[in-house]
């Protein structure tokens, strides 16, 4: 028996950052959406527990026994199983791809060794955005991303997700981050009519770590004039702690276009279209 899941780009639209509990680890608040653009894992049943990584960006990664693939099997159980990852999403990349990654895994595993996947709180273990990666649809993320609720269904939009090839950890992006206690998005979110509602509503929130980010990775307002200045992208921003920056769109077509100019533009950069996933 063969399982496969998918694990989706995260997207952060917002990030605010509202506070620092007494442990040091930052309270956020965020509109978390995902894009169907992302990493695969496939899974089989086998006398050990193995991991084998192929992809573009297969070489950036160690299959080691920390890798997060491995550390979500072993949460989950300690049946055998071959697990293989095919990694397409750039590493470091302010857009979850370990996260998800470790989710995709969970929900494989918990297919194909017939148990029942955990608690989403219980995954925080191995990582803030795991949890919200563990449904991988739309939500609003609060604490330290561990509280999790229902958003407003999104109209149907774009997505276009670059990279200049840059990564920006996270850890050193908080440490830069100036301001601490910003203030949350509004208590009820509104119902976004379409794309350009959606996109006037972002306008007015924020990602409190892309300055911070800026100032590590200046190659982050590179990409951010570029998208910004795509025809058809409604606004740009950085997802996450960066560096990967989104267009949001209301067409695929405007998106693939812009994909597609933005690549022969700058070819060392990783640039993809996708939609947001409903």
């Amino acid at each position: 028996m063969t399982v496969e899941a998918f694990a989706p780009a995260k997207v952060n639209l917002t990030l605010h950052v509202t506070g620092v509990r007494a442990d040091g680890y930052h309270l956020l608040d965020s509109l978390v959406v995902f894009a169907g653009v992302g990493d695969r894992i496939v899974a089989r049943r086998d006398h050990t527990l193995s991991l084998e990584i192929d992809g573009p960006m297969a070489a950036k990664l160690d299959a080691g026994n920390d890798n997060l693939v491995l550390r979500a099997a072993r949460l989950l159980g300690d049946e055998g199983a071959a697990v293989r990852l095919t990694k397409n999403l750039p590493i470091a990349s302010g857009i979850g791809g370990g996260s998800s990654d470790a989710a995709a895994t969970l929900r494989a595993l918990a297919q194909l060794w017939q148990r029942t996947l955990p608690a989403s709180a219980l995954t925080a273990v191995l990582g803030a955005d795991v949890p919200v990666c563990l449904e991988a649809r739309s939500r609003r993320m609060g604490g330290v991303g561990d509280q999790l609720l229902e958003v407003p269904q999104l109209p149907p939009c774009w997505l276009v997700l670059v990279n200049p090839g840059v990564a920006v950890p996270t850890a050193d992006v908080f440490r830069a981050l100036v301001h601490k206690d910003g203030s949350p998005m509004p208590v009820a979110l509104p119902v976004w009519q379409d794309a350009t509602d959606l996109a006037d509503f972002v306008k007015g929130q924020r990602n409190d770590l892309e300055p911070a980010a800026r100032a590590i990775a200046p190659q982050i307002s590179k990409v951010l004039n570029v998208l910004g200045e795509a025809e058809g992208c409604l606004i740009a921003r950085m997802s996450g702690s960066g560096a990967t920056c989104f267009g949001l769109f209301a067409d695929e077509g405007p998106a693939r276009a812009a994909a597609n100019r933005i690549r022969k533009q700058a070819r060392s950069w990783w640039v993809k279209a996708a939609p947001i996933l409903r």
